[in-house]
């Protein structure tokens, strides 16, 4: 036990302090507290954690800073309020909990490209060989585009898919390679696995993909991969009619979408 501890041990009793064997470590008993309030709250601030843990605000910001930076809680930038981070959603290793923690570290990037562009924004991950669609936030417009939640995709005809298979691994992409000739599923879809070799060589380079009407004529999509800190692998997109995404600077979009997947890898532990 440091002196901190043994300093804050005598000047605080607590809900942790409460009568547990003296071979107990004051910090890590505080510690896992904060855990437990934290995991019965959406987020949490400072404030309402003294009070439900009856630590100091001093205490509870050290240990939080800890947990923080070992990735167990996640402080969100805009609200400043805590919530559980990627290594309690490993710890638990449900598919369940670590979609959830997805959806909730991409919620605020997709709401903002969803307001600032106003179109459909989807979330998906990588199963195999196929994209799998789990969160989206539709468009105002009325002709928007619509995916239905939990709906397989063949990634190599999608934008998010391409961007998920871009940074995959050697493994997964010899794998795709080798499924070739692929289903064509509208005029430009890439049917030629050479062709799709180049075409995930370009969106490793600049970060981001392009989906021009590959999977649905009519539908264009712009999309950039999420990373966590174990390699898996998801993907942000945006995408609508063609009529109205070819009148925007899809690179200036791709730019964005890219940035906005790399505040959120990093919110789920993600370090380049």
């Amino acid at each position: 036990m440091d002196t901190d501890d043994m300093i804050s041990q005598d000047r605080e009793q607590t809900p942790a302090d409460d009568g547990r064997s003296r071979g107990t470590v004051q910090s890590v008993v505080r510690s896992l507290r904060l855990l437990e309030e934290i995991a019965a709250s959406a987020e949490i601030g400072l404030i309402e954690l003294t009070r439900r843990t009856g630590l100091s605000p001093s205490t509870t910001h050290r240990l939080l800073a800890t947990l923080i930076e070992c990735g167990y809680v996640v402080q969100g930038p805009s609200s400043n309020r805590y919530r559980l981070g990627h290594r309690v959603a490993a710890l638990s290793g449900s598919i369940d909990d670590r979609l959830a923690r997805l959806r909730a570290a991409a919620q605020p990037a997709m709401i903002k490209l969803r307001d600032a562009h106003d179109e459909t924004v989807n979330l998906s991950v990588l199963d195999g060989l196929n994209l799998v669609y789990v969160d989206q936030l539709g468009s105002s417009r009325a002709v928007r585009m619509f995916t239905r939640i939990g709906s397989h995709v063949p990634a190599y005809a999608t934008g998010s898919g391409k961007a998920m298979l871009a940074f995959s691994s050697d493994a997964l992409q010899e794998e795709l390679y080798a499924a070739e000739p692929y289903e064509q599923f509208a005029p430009n879809t890439i049917t030629a696995a050479e062709r799709l070799r180049e075409e995930l060589t370009r969106i490793r380079s600049r970060g981001y993909a392009l989906d021009r009407e590959e999977y649905d004529e009519g539908v264009v999509c712009v999309a950039a991969p999420i990373f966590n800190h174990a390699g898996g692998l998801g993907a942000l997109s945006v995408s609508g009619p063609a009529s109205r995404m070819y009148r925007m600077d899809l690179s200036l979009i791709g730019e964005q979408v890219a940035a906005y997947g790399l505040e959120i890898s990093r919110e789920l532990g993600y370090v380049a």
